[in-house]
């Protein structure tokens, strides 16, 4: 036999027999399963957030990988029509339960087969869809089935697929059987009495248990995408608008259920009245009598009625072929016990339908703490900002007043500070770009300025590394309409970079007066002011004199800006001024100061080097012949001190003898 790989990693050259177990391949084949299975189960996720692996497994598909990696968009693109269609289908399911109409006269159940036609189809493309998706995802394999261990790399398609089968693929073949389909077009029209009956009770049970993986899918597809998608915010206002919508889709399928288990309980009464009664209409040719006053729900005179409960109300419309005034109607009766938490409900003692109050109870709690949870969070959060700006207008009102600032600059610190929190909803964007870490603080600047800064001439072409020296000096300021942003005259000591709004750039006559409207320039969005202060700091390199504006720049309307001060502007150009020089021929006159600038700098610097190592040098060495010349005086000493100990004793020694 040729040798082939086996699923756990090691090469096998014969299969073993039926009747024997090799302990090797056992051992390993259960680790590999109990870590196919631990691995899926921590990353329970077969549509998710996609990454594919550097081999696709079907080639034939391989053409999908090459897009995805164009755009990585898609990615996010699929993960929102992931979404979508379990949520289209989730509201199409509950049409099923309003295929089934009432006929009073021949006391049977038949088919509005317009509304099941429309269902069917509909359902249908659905699940087509999703196999689609299904089909993609097993045939792409996706990274997060490769990583239990390092021979999975390796792993084929047997190992693969039982990767497949641990995860979500049970609940999406769930999900997509076509199994109402089958019931309604084939099963509950060929039954007749308690066949027919249990048949509308299988619809019912197929749609909740279809249902119930749906919803699954969706809370996990919106885990995933949640922060890679615009389908759901992480904002308090679009958390309440979803929780609203699942309030209004959860009204919308417990009406749905409410008028199918009415239907129920109505052929349970006819089954009750006859017993051999077939009850489809497909078999019915005369109808029953003896149930008109029975089931109608219609107490006469001293007769007695089926006991609907809950579903007495849902009578009026069983024999209704209207489509919309049945949904409008049970929408209307499930949204109205959500409210009220199921409180005004008339049960019956018919378990399934006890059953079912309490689960219309449960999930009004659920739905109902979660919208108003969501709504109180959203309110909070937009009364916390509107008092957070009336503190700070009270302590600006407080400040000016403090000051004795006159009655028209205070109007335009309040005009100025209004605007700026409109715009920016009371966030502080220099302090948020100053709190992010490097280089999303230069990502982000270099995203909102590259249009500006591409309209510089000495920035065409320019390295990446002086594009973001520059981007980390650049700083953010809002102007308000008719603000003055450069003064005629004055220093012009910053570049401004407009990325919204207009600027208008004007200059005056001899003779003191504004030149006339027709001679105003604008600067829109993209523009930028301030080339004369990037030839100052190229050709200046020692100047510390900025040069003087010749223009007037005035806000026409809203503006926001980025500015690049002088002190910035002449350290980026300190430190990379040949890169201007090489991309620029007609700026390698700058070279000569630039270069001898930077000779001098290097020059001061070898020497303040050279100077410590001398300094530290010499004291090291002064240090070593102190150490040097003290040795011998304190040898010495001891010396001394050791001969002066021994005399003392001799004496002491003679003067106890002579008294003996």
């Amino acid at each position: 036999m040729e040798v082939q790989k086996a699923t756990d990693g090691f090469h096998q050259k014969e299969h073993p027999s039926a009747g024997e177990t090799h302990p090797r391949y056992s051992l390993r084949s259960i680790r590999s399963v109990s870590a196919s299975f631990s691995s899926s189960f921590d990353r329970l996720t077969s549509f998710g957030n996609i990454y594919f692996e550097q081999e696709i497994r079907s080639q034939g598909l391989g053409y999908i990988k090459s897009i995805f990696d164009k755009n990585p968009l898609l990615l996010h693109l699929w993960n929102e029509i992931l979404v979508m269609l379990c949520v289209i289908a989730t509201s199409l399911d509950p049409l099923f339960c309003y295929i089934l109409v009432v006929d009073e006269d021949k006391r049977c159940v038949g088919f509005d087969k317009k509304l099941r036609k429309v269902a069917v189809i509909l359902r249908s493309i659905t699940d087509l869809l999703y196999i689609i998706l299904i089909v993609c995802h097993f045939h792409l394999g996706y990274s997060s089935f490769y990583k239990a261990n390092s021979d999975d790399a390796d792993d084929g398609v047997c190992t693969r697929a039982w990767r497949f089968l641990l995860s979500y693929f049970t609940v999406d073949v769930l999900a997509v059987l076509p199994l109402p389909q089958v019931v309604s077009l084939i099963l509950i029209p060929s039954l007749k009495g308690y066949g027919f009956i249990y048949a509308v009770r299988s619809l019912k049970y197929i749609l909740v248990v279809q249902y119930l993986p749906r919803v699954f899918r969706i809370y996990s597809f919106l885990k995933k995408v949640r922060w890679s998608s615009n389908i759901l915010p992480e904002t308090a206002g679009a958390k309440a608008a979803f929780n609203l919508f699942l309030y209004m889709l959860a009204s919308h399928v417990i009406g749905a259920f409410w008028y199918l288990f009415t239907i129920e309980r109505k052929t349970v009464c006819w089954e009750e009245r006859c017993v051999h009664c077939p009850l489809n209409c497909n078999y019915v040719t005369n109808g029953n009598s003896s149930a008109d006053s029975f089931c109608s729900g219609k107490a006469g005179n001293g007769s007695q009625t089926f006991d609907f409960g809950m579903f007495e109300a849902g009578l009026r419309i069983v024999e209704s072929r209207n489509f919309m005034r049945k949904l409008s109607f049970c929408y209307w009766w499930g949204l109205q016990k959500l409210s009220s938490l199921g409180q005004d409900l008339k049960t019956s003692d018919h378990l399934w339908e006890i059953y079912f109050a309490v689960t219309i109870t449960i999930s009004g709690l659920i739905l109902f703490a979660l919208l108003v949870g969501n709504l109180q969070t959203y309110l909070q959060s937009t009364i916390a900002r509107l008092e957070e700006m009336r503190l700070k207008g009270q302590d600006i009102e407080l400040w000016m007043a403090f000051h004795s600032l006159p009655r028209k600059l205070k109007k335009r610190i309040k005009k100025y500070e209004r605007y700026k929190w409109r715009e920016t909803k009371g966030v502080d964007v220099e302090l948020l770009l100053h709190n992010l870490p490097r280089d999303l603080r230069r990502d982000t600047k270099r995203h909102l300025c590259s249009t500006p800064l591409k309209s510089v001439p000495k920035f065409q072409n320019m390295d990446d590394k002086l594009l973001n020296a520059i981007c980390d000096c650049l700083r953010p300021v809002l102007y308000i309409e008719r603000s003055l942003i450069i003064q005629e005259g004055e220093p012009l000591d910053e570049m401004v970079f407009i990325i919204r709004g207009q600027v208008r750039i004007y200059s005056k006559s001899d003779n003191g007066i504004a030149a006339s409207s027709s001679l105003f320039n604008c600067l829109n969005k993209g523009d930028f002011y301030g080339e004369a202060l990037l030839e100052w700091a190229l050709h200046h390199p020692t100047s510390t004199t900025v040069p003087i504006s010749t223009k007037t720049l005035r806000a026409h309307s809203k503006v926001e800006a980025f500015i690049l001060i002088a002190n910035d502007l002449k350290t980026v150009v300190s430190k990379f001024w040949w890169l201007f020089s090489r991309n620029s021929p007609s700026l390698k006159a700058i070279w000569e100061p630039w270069a001898a600038l930077a000779l001098q700098v290097a020059w001061r610097r070898y020497h303040k080097n050279k100077g410590e190592k001398n300094k530290s040098r010499l004291g090291i060495e002064g240090r070593i012949n102190t150490q040097k010349s003290d040795a011998p005086f304190t040898a010495s000493t001891h010396i001394v001190r050791a001969l002066r100990a021994l005399k003392l004793k001799r004496k002491k020694s003679q003067a106890e003898s002579s008294r003996v």
